[in-house]
């Protein structure tokens, strides 16, 4: 079986501040100004990712296509100041301490896209976790599509639960094999990373090769007739499916010339859905701006609801209370995707702007203002992800987050895409 994973072509600052440099992932802290205020404040005139990527607390901005412009001419600058030592044809392995000091291990290479759909009901090797909103895609193309570089916030799950693949790494480098070891900003955690030998990383690809035969698949997951599902979307789906966009967008254009591009492959990082430090958080609802008691009767009226137990358990915070209610009659096998239905229906037709928020302080403290409603879950278990997606599709979208805002994965290393 042809794995879709490979080494790649890694660029690595040489001799900026590596605090500055790494900022989180853009899709955060949507609704928190002052978090990416902070992050202009530390950054200040630093060499940064913040330069290269756009925060989406900033996509609504009337100034954005500036901000596009500004980012595309900064990607030049930087390599044209030849800021990066390139690393070439290298896998890095990665041990990323967060806030709560438990170690999350991931791998540095390229997927291959060819071998990726966000279509639900595909059977590629890599697959789309939850639904892809199209519409998010088209904004983001607009930053892909000039840019020279690609900085990944792409997290791809593998399930190893004997943790031979990506855990077993930490005993096949050494000092000398780093390439990166910093303190990351407000509550980032540590990273450290360190380059692997072409041995190690051929060890890699055999035994991805071994997760993903057809025999050893559907034994471990008691199916026929599925393909096989080697790589599923972590975080960053809609980055993931913007580089599909963009390089079939390229396929139109240069027909089969596209397949030897740099484009036909994106930057991500590999993370073992079984990591001890990787746990499957609900991501709760917020709507802000909306005629509350009409959305709550209308909610009433889309489902029978009860506070006695019987059905899908959510929460439900307003100004005025904060309960915990049951969908007796769902439309989808999970409350987060029957609450998503009802929502999307809703907002369709009535004042309101829903945001995805992490944390449930944060979300009950937003949803006890005037206008908002606030809508918290229980997150999934990450044990049934790889079978329901194998099964049934992608889930509804924003189903679940792995870990707090400030444990996602920062922007550290880019690679070329032109």
């Amino acid at each position: 079986m042809k794995v879709p994973f490979k080494a790649a072509n890694i660029l690595i600052p040489k001799d900026a501040d590596m605090y500055k440099w790494c900022v989180v992932a853009c899709d955060q802290y949507t609704s928190e100004p002052d978090y990416w205020n902070e992050v202009k404040n530390i950054v200040g005139d630093s060499p940064s990712t913040l330069n290269l990527t756009l925060p989406e607390i900033y996509l609504e901005e009337s100034d954005v296509e500036d901000r596009i412009k500004n980012i595309n001419e900064n990607m030049k600058k930087y390599l044209d100041e030849d800021l990066f030592t390139e690393y070439k044809d290298s896998m890095i392995y990665l041990e990323r301490t967060q806030n709560d000091g438990k170690v999350r291990e991931g791998l540095m290479g390229v997927v291959d896209l060819e071998d990726y759909s966000y279509e639900k009901g595909s059977q590629t090797l890599i697959r789309a976790t939850e639904k892809t909103v199209i519409e998010r895609i088209p904004p983001r193309m607009k930053v892909r599509e000039n840019a020279l570089l690609e900085l990944p916030h792409i997290m791809i799950l593998i399930d190893d639960e004997k943790k031979d693949i990506i855990e077993s790494l930490k005993n096949k480098v050494t000092d000398s094999d780093v390439v990166y070891d910093t303190d990351l900003m407000q509550k980032g955690g540590h990273i450290k990373g360190y380059k692997l030998s072409d041995e190690v990383a051929n060890e890699v690809i055999e035994k991805l090769g071994e997760l993903a035969d057809k025999d050893n698949f559907e034994k471990k997951y008691d199916v026929t007739d599925k393909g096989v599902l080697l790589f599923a979307m972590g975080d960053g789906n809609h980055s993931l499916a913007t580089a599909k966009a963009c390089y079939e967008k390229l396929k139109e254009s240069m027909g089969d010339e596209a397949l030897n591009n740099p484009a036909r492959y994106a930057l991500v990082e590999l993370v073992n859905l079984h990591s001890e430090a990787l746990e499957f958080e609900a991501i709760h609802r917020v709507i802000f701006d909306t005629d509350v008691e009409d959305l709550v009767k209308s909610l009433n009226e889309y489902y029978t609801i009860n506070e006695d137990g019987n059905g899908q358990k959510f929460e439900l915070i307003t100004k005025d209370y904060d309960k915990v209610l049951y969908i007796e009659n769902p439309k989808s096998n999970i409350a987060v995707g029957s609450i998503q239905m009802f929502l999307d229906e809703y907002l369709a037709n009535h004042q309101g702007k829903i945001d995805y928020i992490h944390g449930d302080d944060t979300t009950k403290e937003m949803a006890s203002k005037d206008g908002n409603v606030g809508i918290i879950f229980d997150a999934m278990s990450k044990g049934d992800l790889f079978k329901t997606v194998i099964l049934d599709g992608a889930l509804p979208r924003k189903t679940f987050s792995m870990g707090h805002a400030h444990d996602k994965r920062f922007y550290l290393e880019s690679r070329k895409i032109k």
